[in-house]
Formats: structure tokens, C-alpha cells, sequence
């Protein structure tokens, strides 16, 4: 288990009207290394019992060699970790946490097609993962990272994701959008998208990062495919 260290906040940004940009760095560390998709674990002062006070996010940035990760948090009405990170925390501030901590990595080889399906926040792995394969020039068959929102300003790394598949072989962006119609967009929920994808049934794995009920509904609708339970990770929140 890594062990507890204090990181410091170099850079807040608003991302969209209820999201924040965090880079933090550690400063006992020359470097932190991880794999995209891993997460780490803030300790925040909201509880007198610990385990009421760790909060988890997954790293948006990817490894780069420095000692500085990005998160992106999405302010959860009533909920105390967030409230205290929007309100309390400013740029340098010094916050307590503990990783890179998960298992929700890329598969070695990428000999299988990749669907990368998120909602909301849940973009912050997937971010990581691409960037990452892009940058090592990573073999890998077709990506489809199906991210959904409700409307377009909630879209969170947009136009880096569009860049991403203008310039990188075999990665596809489908942004989708479930109350708003717009050109170049999906309209509707994530399942619509992967599923008019899946109809070959090309093997396959598929990366879940979201809410509950995106997750358990995917499960569910990726069996119905046809694909076996190990074809599916997942990243649950809230």
C-alpha cells in the first residue's frame, strides 16, 4: 500500500459550469509514477472517522515523468468532499493522499477492439489511457470512446478529443448527448452508440467509468451481445 503524502495544489480551473480542473503536486516525489486508469485517494478533513473522509478520483493526466497529476471533480450537490474541494481548497493549498492505487488498466496486448464508455467525470481515465497510447505509439486495433452528457457544454475535453482522432490511427470520438440534438453528435444514452458498433460482434473489451446505473445497464446490454463477463472492467463512483 503506498503510503500517505502531502500534495499541493499548483492550478484550479473551471472546466464547465459544475466541474474543476486540479493539478497537484507532490512535492517529496521527483516523480509519480502510474498507469493510466489508476486513481488515488484524497484524505479530506470533513469527518472525525476516517474511512468518511477518503475520497477517490481517477487521474485525468497521464504519466508524463513529473511529479504533478490532474484531477477533474464534479461538485455533487450535498456532497461533503466535493463541497470542501470547491469551496476550501485554492491554489496552494496542501491536500493528503495516498496512490496511484486500482487495477483498471489497459489489457497488454491490444489485440482486441476497445470501447471506452463513460459518462460524465468518468472521462478522466480514458483521457489518461489515450493519451498515453498516443504518446508510446502503442499497437491497438479500433478505440471508440462513447462518452456521454446531457448537453454539449457539459462535454468535458472536447476539442482534445476531437484532435485525438483527427491525429491518431483507429481512434474514434463519439460524443452523445441526452438533451440536446446537434450536428456531429450522438443523440440519446451511450448504449444506442456502442451497440450499432457491436453488431459484427468483432472481439472485443469494453471499460465502463460512470454512475451505477450506466454501468449495471451496460453489464447488462454488453451480455445481451453476446460478449462473456471477463470482456468487461468497469470503474464505478457515486
Amino acid at each position: 500500500m503506498e503510503p500517505w503524502r502531502t500534495g499541493r495544489v499548483r492550478q484550479i480551473t473551471q472546466e464547465t459550469h459544475n466541474t474543476r480542473r486540479f493539478w497537484i503536486e507532490i512535492p517529496e516525489l521527483e516523480r509519480f509514477d502510474f498507469k493510466p486508469g489508476q486513481f488515488v485517494t484524497l484524505d479530506l478533513p470533513i469527518h472525525e472517522q476516517k474511512n468518511k473522509r477518503w475520497r477517490s478520483y481517477s487521474i485525468a493526466s497521464w504519466p508524463d515523468g513529473t511529479n504533478t497529476i490532474e484531477l477533474v471533480i464534479v461538485l455533487l450537490e450535498g456532497g461533503l468532499g466535493t463541497t470542501y474541494l470547491f469551496n476550501e481548497v485554492k491554489e496552494g493549498s496542501e491536500l493528503t493522499l495516498r496512490g496511484p492505487q486500482g487495477v483498471f488498466t489497459l489489457p497488454d496486448p491490444l489485440d482486441r477492439d476497445l470501447f471506452l464508455i463513460c459518462t460524465g467525470t468518468g472521462i478522466a481515465p480514458f483521457r489518461s489511457m489515450v493519451h498515453y497510447m498516443q504518446l508510446h505509439n502503442t499497437p491497438h486495433k479500433d478505440i471508440h470512446l462513447v462518452f456521454g452528457t446531457r448537453t454539449c457544454k457539459d462535454l468535458l475535453y472536447a476539442g482534445e478529443m476531437r484532435e485525438l482522432s483527427k491525429n491518431m490511427d483507429g481512434f474514434h470520438f463519439h460524443p452523445t448527448l441526452s438533451r440536446e440534438k446537434l450536428d456531429g453528435h450522438h443523440h440519446g444514452y451511450v448504449h444506442g452508440v456502442y451497440e450499432s458498433i457491436c453488431v459484427a460482434k468483432k472481439d472485443a473489451w469494453f471499460f465502463l467509468c460512470g454512475w451505477k446505473e450506466m454501468i449495471d445497464e451496460a453489464r447488462n446490454r454488453i451480455g445481451a451481445l453476446g460478449y462473456d463477463k471477463k470482456s468487461v472492467h468497469l470503474e464505478l463512483y457515486g
